[in-house]
């Protein structure tokens, strides 16, 4: 895999969110997704439960990212594959915020949806920016930093997310199917996806940020 810049991953991290909030062809907007499960099912944490088993289900299928061609032709040198793995859990992390009660469109509630994509523990990330906090953190400390400190810790994600997508093995493609004139990966990081759905579950609906 050709080696991946901080400004790439950033600018790849704003553009899978920007697509989250809006939308692509061939897949819905964090919000419709996250209100069709709501109006299934009332409660918003069974509903979070259903959204995640089926988006873990579905992110093992190569039929899931067929219609992400939007993300295919990103004006970056990122490899497809890794562009849709972000993208599908990204959307997956903001429909979960969304259940929650959250304003997806805030800046806090970007960081945080960021930081669940790392998979390992929030506070450390935060900590590491020089911000003193205890063991568990809360949406409403994140509002009280300054864009200059939520900047330096999407930053520290985007660090943290080219070294995971450069780990043998970060990525499981078990083939690679071509979809509508794209290169579409199946088996995309099941294991990692499920373990990226508790952080925001955790954190989106039962306020464990730790």
């Amino acid at each position: 895999m050709p080696a991946i810049s901080q400004e790439q991953m950033m600018d790849l991290l704003e553009k899978c969110y920007d697509m989250a909030l809006q939308g692509i062809p061939g897949s819905k907007n964090c919000e419709d997704l996250a209100k069709d499960y709501l109006e299934k099912y009332i409660d918003p944490q069974v509903a979070a439960k259903k959204l995640v088993s089926n988006q873990v289900m579905k992110c093992s299928t190569s039929g899931f990212v067929s219609g992400l061609g939007g993300l295919i032709t990103l004006p970056i040198t990122i490899p497809a594959n890794i562009a849709s793995v972000i993208y599908v859990q990204m959307r997956m992390v903001a429909a979960i915020a969304f259940m929650g009660g959250y304003d997806v469109h805030c800046d806090q509630v970007q960081t945080l949806v960021y930081l669940c994509l790392v998979g390992t523990t929030i506070t450390d990330i935060v900590k590491s920016t020089g911000v003193q906090v205890a063991n568990k953190i809360t949406i409403n400390m994140l509002k009280k930093l300054p864009g200059a400190v939520l900047t330096k810790i999407n930053q520290k994600v985007g660090f943290r997310l080219i070294t995971k997508f450069g780990t043998k093995g970060a990525i499981n493609l078990v083939k690679m199917v071509p979809v509508a004139g794209a290169v579409v990966g199946a088996g995309m990081d099941f294991a990692g996806t499920k373990v990226i759905a508790q952080k925001a579950y955790d954190a989106f609906l039962k306020n464990e940020i730790v």
